[in-house]
C-alpha cells in the first residue's frame, strides 16, 4: 500500500496528477512543501520564497492537511487558551472538545487567493487525499445578520430609519434572510448602508447567546461551530491580526492553532501596523452618536424609549466633537510639519473623553435597570461601544504608547444624509512592528510559515531585509525558483540615455513619451504601466490618451476613479489598450495569456519618506546607527520591482517584454541589485526613441 505522503499527492504519479488531465508536476512545489512539512513536524518557523508558477498554494495546502490529519492528536508542548465560561455556555459539546483538533490558519492579503483557497483548491485537495478533514472561510462577526436585531428593527423602524431608501433596503434583507443559508454580508444581492447593517448585524455587545430565541436559527452561531470544528481554515491578514491584537488583551475572535501559514506575507508588516495601532475619526464617533440620538430629526435609540435626558447628554458630546474636530483641522492647517505628523502633545483642550465616558456609564445604569431585554442589550451594547471610543480617543490625545508615531489624516467625504463633510481621522501606529510580532505570534505559536513570490533583496542579502522587519529572525529559509523558462518567455529592456528623474523629473516625463508611445504601437496595446505616483499616472495618460483615441486604443486610468476589479474586468474582456496603474496594481493582479504582453515601469518604486509612519521608521533607523536608504528604502524598493515584474508572466505560455524606463537601474551602483533579484531572463540595454509618432 503506498504510504500517504507529500511524493504520493503532489509527484509525477500522486494522486493529483492521476486526477488532472495534462498535469505537470514541479519540482519546485515538492521542495517546497517538503520543507512546510518539516516545519509542521518539528515545529519551526520558516520563510519560503516561491517564484510564480510553482503552485504555492498546493506546496502549503498539502502539508497542512496531512499535518491536521495526523492520528497523534495535538502536539502536549503546544499552548492553549482555555474558553471563557461564556463560550462555555454557548458552545455545544463538541465545540468543547476543542482540544483534541490540530487546527491550521491559512492567512492571506487579498479576496482573490482566499477565493481560489475555498473554491477551487481545498475542494480539489478533499476529492484527491483519503483522509477526512474539514475547512471554513473565517469571517468576522459583523459579517452576519442577526435575526432576533434583524425583527427587533422591523419593529422599530420609524425612530430608528432615516429614509425610503433604508426601509426598501430592510424589506429586501428581511424577504434575502428567509432564504439565506449562511446569512452573511457578501451572499446579499446588493450593498445595503452602513446605518441599516449596522442595526441588524451580529454583534458581540448585543448577543443573548443561548438565551436568544433565535439560537439555534444564528448564522453567525451556525458559523461558530463551523469554526471551532474544522482544521484548516482561511483568513484574511486584516482579521488575523485584529485577533492578535485581542488576543494580546486575553480575548481573541478565533479558537487555537497549532500553526499559521502567510500566503502574501510580503504584506504582513503593514497589515499588522495597521491593526496593531490605533485608527479613531470624527465621523466614528459622530455616527456612533447619532445611533442613539440624531438632534436633526429626533431619531434614534434614545428617541425610541423616550429617554430625553440620555439624549441631552449625546448632544453634548456632539458639541464637544465639532469643537474637537474644529481645534484639530485648525491644527493642520497651521502645522509646520506638512504631513500631519504630531510629533508632541497637542495643546488642545477636550472634555469629549470625559463626556463619552459619562454618557457610556449612564447608558449601562439605565440599561441594567430595563426589563425588556431587547432594550437593555442595546444600552449595553452602545455604553461598550463609547467607552472603547473614549479611551481609544483619550490614548491618542495623551499618546500613552511609547515607540509609536501619531498622526492626523484629513478628507473629504459624504455622510449618510449626503451632506459633504471632512473627516479628521487619528491613527497611530507602532515604529517597529518586528518586536510586536515576536512576542505575540513567533514566541507563542509553535509554527509559521511565511511565503510569497517576492520575499528576499539580493542573492547576497536574501530575506535579512524582511525577517528583520517583521520579527522572524530565527526563522528557516528557503527559496525555489520558478519552474517557467524567464530565459525564453520574458525580457527585460532597460532605457540607459534618459534624465535622471530624481534630478530632473519635468524633462524625464516628457522624454519617456515617445518610448512609450513606440511599445505600445509595437503591441497594439496590451499594456501595463506602473507608476509610483498618481501625479505622473495622470500627466502621462492626458498626454497620451489623443494619441491612444487616434489608434482605436483603450485607455484604463486608475486616476479616473474606476475600481480596481472593474478596470481589469474591462481590460481582459478588451485588452486592444493599455492600463495605466499605481500602488495596488504593482501586486495581486493576474492577467494570465495574449491579453498582457507589455509591463512598462515608469520609476524604481522607492517609498517617498512623506507619510509620517514610513518617516519615523526612517528616523529610528538612522538613530541606530543605520543607513535609512540601504537598510530600508532600496531593499523595500527591490521587492516591489520584482512584483511589478511578476504582472507580465503568470502561466507557461506567457511571453512579453518588461520595459524600465528609469535610467537609473543602468547608470546607479544599485540599479544591479533591481536585475540580480529577477528569474534569469534576458536583458538588453536600449536607447530611448525621439521620433514622434504623431
Amino acid at each position: 500500500m503506498t504510504p500517504l505522503d507529500i511524493q504520493s499527492i503532489l509527484g509525477p504519479e500522486g494522486r493529483i496528477a492521476r486526477r488532472i488531465r495534462n498535469y505537470e508536476h514541479r519540482r519546485e512545489q515538492l521542495q517546497m512543501a517538503d520543507a512546510v512539512a518539516k516545519a509542521l513536524r518539528d515545529g519551526h518557523h520558516l520563510v519560503v520564497e516561491a517564484g510564480t508558477g510553482v503552485g504555492k498554494s498546493f506546496g502549503y495546502l498539502v502539508p497542512a492537511i496531512l499535518f491536521a490529519t495526523e492520528a497523534e492528536g495535538l502536539i502536549d508542548d503546544t499552548p492553549t487558551r482555555r474558553l471563557s465560561r461564556k463560550d462555555q455556555d454557548e458552545l455545544d459539546g463538541s465545540e468543547k472538545e476543542e482540544s483534541k483538533i490540530r487546527r491550521v490558519i491559512v492567512s492571506t492579503h487579498t479576496i482573490s487567493l482566499q477565493e481560489q483557497l475555498v473554491a477551487k483548491d481545498l475542494p480539489l485537495l478533499k476529492s484527491v487525499i483519503p483522509r477526512e478533514f474539514t475547512s471554513v472561510l473565517v469571517k468576522g462577526r459583523g459579517n452576519y445578520l442577526s435575526k432576533r436585531r434583524l425583527g427587533l428593527a422591523i419593529s422599530r423602524a420609524s425612530s430608528l430609519l432615516q429614509n425610503d431608501r433604508d426601509y426598501d433596503q430592510l424589506e429586501q434583507i428581511t424577504a434575502w434572510s428567509k432564504d439565506s443559508h449562511e446569512g452573511s454580508l457578501s451572499s446579499l444581492p446588493f450593498k445595503p448602508s452602513m446605518s441599516v447593517w449596522d442595526e441588524i448585524a451580529s454583534d458581540s455587545g448585543n448577543c443573548m447567546g443561548r438565551k436568544c430565541p433565535k439560537f439555534n436559527e444564528c448564522f453567525y452561531y451556525a458559523a461558530r461551530r463551523r469554526i471551532h470544528n474544522s482544521q484548516i481554515l482561511v483568513v484574511n491578514h486584516a482579521l488575523f491580526f485584529s485577533d492578535l491584537a485581542l488576543r494580546s488583551q486575553g480575548a481573541g475572535m478565533l479558537p487555537d492553532y497549532d500553526a499559521v501559514i502567510f500566503d502574501e506575507s510580503h504584506t504582513i508588516e503593514s497589515v499588522a501596523g495597521e491593526h496593531l495601532g490605533l485608527q479613531i475619526s470624527n465621523a466614528q464617533i459622530d455616527y456612533t452618536l447619532r445611533k442613539l440620538y440624531n438632534p436633526r430629526n429626533e431619531k434614534g435609540i434614545l428617541s425610541a424609549l423616550g429617554l430625553q435626558t440620555l439624549s441631552r447628554e449625546t448632544y453634548r458630546c456632539m458639541e464637544a466633537l465639532d469643537q474637537l474636530s474644529e481645534d484639530l483641522l485648525s491644527w493642520l492647517a497651521t502645522s509646520t510639519a506638512g504631513n500631519g505628523r504630531v510629533h508632541d502633545l497637542l495643546d488642545i483642550q477636550t472634555e469629549l473623553p470625559v463626556f463619552l465616558q459619562s454618557l457610556s456609564e449612564q447608558l449601562e445604569r439605565f440599561g441594567q435597570d430595563l426589563k425588556n431585554a431587547n432594550d437593555r442589550l442595546e444600552l449595553m451594547s452602545a455604553s461598550k461601544r463609547l467607552t472603547a471610543l473614549a479611551n481609544s480617543l483619550d490614548q491618542w490625545l495623551k499618546q500613552k504608547e511609547t515607540d509609536a508615531v501619531y498622526w492626523l489624516e484629513k478628507s473629504e467625504s459624504r455622510n449618510q444624509h449626503g451632506r459633504g463633510a471632512t473627516r479628521v481621522t487619528m491613527r497611530s501606529s507602532p515604529i517597529d512592528i518586528s518586536k510586536h510580532l515576536r512576542k505575540t505570534l513567533f514566541d507563542k505559536v509553535r509554527t509559521v510559515v511565511l511565503t510569497s513570490a517576492t520575499l528576499s533583496t539580493s542573492k547576497s542579502q536574501g530575506f535579512q531585509f524582511f525577517q528583520k522587519r517583521i520579527g522572524a529572525d530565527k526563522a528557516t529559509a528557503l527559496q525555489v525558483g520558478s519552474p517557467f523558462d524567464y530565459k525564453r518567455l520574458a525580457r527585460l529592456e532597460l532605457v540607459t540615455d534618459l534624465p535622471d528623474p530624481s534630478q530632473d523629473k519635468a524633462n524625464y516625463e516628457r522624454m519617456i513619451l515617445p518610448t512609450i508611445r513606440h511599445y505600445i504601437a509595437a503591441r497594439d496595446g496590451r499594456a501595463f504601466i506602473l507608476f509610483t505616483s498618481y501625479d505622473m499616472l495622470r500627466k502621462t495618460c492626458e498626454a497620451l490618451r489623443p494619441w491612444m483615441q487616434e489608434r482605436g486604443l483603450t485607455v484604463y486610468s486608475q486616476a479616473d476613479g474606476t475600481p480596481r476589479t472593474q478596470l481589469l474586468q474591462d481590460f481582459k474582456a478588451n485588452p486592444k489598450g493599455v492600463l495605466f496603474g499605481a500602488e495596488s496594481f504593482w501586486q495581486g493582479v493576474d492577467v494570465p495569456g495574449d491579453a498582457l504582453q507589455l509591463v512598462i515601469i515608469s520609476k524604481l518604486p522607492f517609498s517617498v519618506p512623506d507619510h509620517p509612519l514610513l518617516e519615523a521608521k526612517l528616523e529610528d533607523i538612522r538613530r541606530k546607527g543605520g543607513n535609512p536608504f540601504r537598510d530600508y528604502q532600496l531593499p523595500e524598493a527591490v521587492i516591489k520591482f520584482k512584483q511589478g515584474f511578476g504582472r507580465l508572466i503568470r502561466t507557461a505560455t506567457d511571453s512579453g517584454v518588461v520595459l524600465v524606463t528609469d535610467p537609473r537601474i543602468v547608470t546607479k551602483p544599485y540599479g544591479k541589485l533591481f536585475v540580480e533579484s529577477l528569474p534569469d531572463c534576458q536583458v538588453i540595454h536600449v536607447r530611448a526613441k525621439t521620433e514622434d509618432l504623431r
